[in-house]
């Protein structure tokens, strides 16, 4: 027998939300895997990253999946470039879709220059005087800086003047001359790996900067984005199921959003109606929130709406630092050894390339 009052309670279906026990971590010797599983039976952000390193482990498990890495922000300057390139040489990563930013700023380390620990509380016109550029608390040498910018305009004169490229095959080619340099950043792994990158706002950085070096030099190219587009949408269109990876937001997730919006409207042309293709695995990390209308914030429930994201997609949102969370997840799986058996085999993009 139940009383009245309990009776009544019981009618209105408590126990669907008195379901899951939440646990309370114990302090003792855990390694990084295992600390994320605890998170994961925790609360508030720490369980959304725990729940993340999860969903992270099953999209790496899953055969037949494609992921695409959306790399925004500055990573590269804050130490993190080099667990991105071991996501591409491990290939826990298939597609990666960057800022020129972060597979630049890597190649300033990887020549040998160093970034040095800073403050945002310091006099930056006295930075200015100095040629010391300022990354919120991290410090460059301007000089060696447009060392880095110099060696992409090399390149850029190796290339025929007047050639025209996607951003994927101008980073190709330049991998495989990093490559035979010896110096070992995210783009030269990739081309080791045969992961393609592609980079829509490569301008926007010291590619650009370069770019125009060169051109004053009488060397020339030309980025063709709407083969670019064509490239990565194709890359969707042959992959038996697409995941994506979000560091940041910007025009990395977008771009790797409108890959899934393409195979609706290209299945339109043929006469096919109501064709999704949506992400099956998602993780986002932001500091970003949604309320203020942008991509970058964009709930990955909001980008069901569009067929980004399949309905019953396994997906989650860490709401922290990335310089905080992307070295845990790493590491997690660092720890417990989580490897691809089977990366999807992506080289039929590259053979028909000339840097000619």
């Amino acid at each position: 027998m139940c009383s009245n009052k309990l009776c009544g309670l019981e009618k209105l279906g408590r126990e669907k939300y008195l379901k899951y026990e939440l646990r309370t971590i114990e302090p003792s010797k855990k390694s990084i895997a295992e600390l994320l599983e605890a998170m994961a039976d925790t609360a508030y952000q720490g369980r959304s990253l725990g729940e993340a390193y999860r969903i992270l482990k099953k999209m790496i498990r899953d055969p037949n999946n494609v992921v695409f890495l959306g790399l925004a922000g500055s990573m590269s300057t804050a130490g993190m470039w080099k667990l991105v390139k071991w996501m591409v040489e491990n290939r826990i990563v298939d597609v990666v879709v960057s800022t020129g930013a972060n597979i630049s700023e890597d190649i300033y380390e990887a020549m040998g220059h160093k970034y040095y620990k800073g403050s945002p509380y310091v006099d930056d016109a006295e930075l200015l005087k100095c040629k010391i550029d300022r990354f919120y608390d991290v410090f460059a040498d301007e000089l060696n800086y447009r060392k880095m910018e110099n060696l992409i305009a090399e390149f850029i004169e190796t290339l025929k003047s007047g050639s025209q490229f996607s951003t994927m095959e101008f980073l190709y080619f330049f991998g495989k001359y990093l490559c035979g340099k010896g110096i070992d950043s995210i783009v030269s792994a990739a081309y080791r790996s045969g992961v393609p990158v592609f980079s829509p706002a490569l301008v926007d950085s010291g590619y650009g900067i370069a770019a125009v070096l060169a051109k004053h030099r009488g060397y020339s190219i030309v980025l063709d984005m709407v083969k670019d587009f064509e490239q990565i949408v194709e890359i969707g269109r042959r992959a038996e199921k697409i995941s994506a990876i979000y560091i940041g937001g910007g025009v990395p997730k977008d771009y790797v959003n409108l890959v899934t919006v393409m195979q609706t409207l290209l299945a339109e042309e043929e006469g096919i109606h109501d064709h999704y293709k949506g992400f099956s695995y998602v993780i986002q990390i932001t500091t970003d929130a949604p309320q203020w209308g942008g991509l970058s914030g964009a709930t990955l429930e909001e980008a069901i709406s569009w067929g980004k994201v399949r309905a019953d997609a396994d997906k989650k949102v860490v709401y922290a630092d990335a310089t905080i969370a992307l070295p845990l997840l790493i590491h997690g799986l660092i720890d417990e050894e989580v490897k691809r058996t089977n990366p999807p085999n992506l080289s039929w993009i590259f053979p028909k390339i000339s840097s000619e």
